[in-house]
């Protein structure tokens, strides 16, 4: 069952967020699972931001938070935010091509 984590975050550093993400996707290229990333800007909330990553399934995803390199970028994104990131973590039931 493919699945979905959404993350949410505060920031006033989000060049510095996006070069560490750069910096972990080419640490983890060839070893992630992701299939999907979608970087989102909350227009209603100052410096507000929403990670959309779409996995396979949950057990792939759990994979990829247990590289290295994704406790060393989670690190890097608890230091360059404003308090810790909140995680969703879905299962999806169902998905339309509209």
């Amino acid at each position: 069952m493919a699945f979905i984590q959404i993350i949410e975050y505060r920031t006033t550093k989000i060049d510095e967020l996006n070069a560490a993400l750069d910096g972990w996707l080419e640490a983890t290229k060839g070893k992630r699972v992701a299939t999907r990333g979608v970087q989102t800007k909350d227009r209603d909330a100052a410096d507000t931001y929403v990670q959309i990553v779409e996995f396979p399934s949950y057990e792939d995803a759990m994979a990829n938070s247990n590289l290295p390199e994704t406790g060393e970028f989670a690190s890097q994104l608890a230091a360059l935010c404003e308090g810790p990131p909140t995680f969703r973590n879905l299962e999806v039931l169902r998905e339309e091509a509209m």
